[in-house]
């Protein structure tokens, strides 16, 4: 004689199952929590790394004070960065410069202090700048008013590409030095020399 399992214990059994079953799929596709890094992401590095350099020039403490951004496959000066166009030198929060001393820098003088660095890009000149507004965004608050110094260069074009925005600090004599810039495959130069 046949036994028959009740319909409702059926039913009861075979909901199980279906539960059971889905708990387990849900299980396998639980997504990563959005909070959380990846291994391969917390690797990345930033896009524009927040850097400085500094050197002692006679009796100056020289620093610079940048945010250096990537070429990445494009056309920098006269492309990302129009020409004849002030720019922060830098990327996020205006390049500064400070100096615990008087300079000389094209026969004129920059009291010792800390001065937001700008500069104007064009193919056969730049223009470089000095500004008393140090702290600031880009150039969002860029006063031409504010220009302590100002005072051309001759760029140099080189075929080897400068992947990040670098600035060196190099001594010539004993109380004079070079600031340089270097993006892309252009680079700016200028000597000071330090007051007594």
């Amino acid at each position: 004689m046949r036994q028959y399992i009740p319909f409702g214990l059926f039913l009861c059994y075979a909901l199980f199952f279906i539960s059971c079953k889905q708990e387990i799929k849900e299980s396998k596709t639980i997504p990563e929590n959005p909070n959380t890094e990846s291994s391969s992401e917390s690797a990345k590095k930033p896009l524009s790394p927040h850097t400085s350099t500094m050197a002692m020039i006679g009796d100056a403490h020289i620093h610079i004070d940048y945010s250096s951004p990537g070429v990445r496959d494009r056309i920098i000066f006269g492309g990302l960065l129009a020409y004849d166009q002030i720019w922060q030198a830098g990327a996020h929060m205006a390049t500064w410069i400070e100096s615990n001393k008087d300079l000389t820098i094209d026969g004129k003088v920059l009291p010792a202090g800390k001065y937001g660095f700008f500069t104007i890009s064009s193919k056969n000149e730049w223009t470089i700048i000095f500004n008393s507004n140090w702290n600031q965004h880009g150039k969002d608050d860029y006063n031409e008013k504010d220009d302590i110094l100002r005072f051309k260069v001759k760029p140099n074009l080189s075929e080897e590409i400068t992947e990040h925005l670098e600035y060196k600090i190099n001594q010539v004599e004993n109380n004079e030095g070079a600031i340089s810039l270097a993006w892309e495959k252009v680079s700016i130069s200028f000597n000071f020399k330090v007051n007594p």
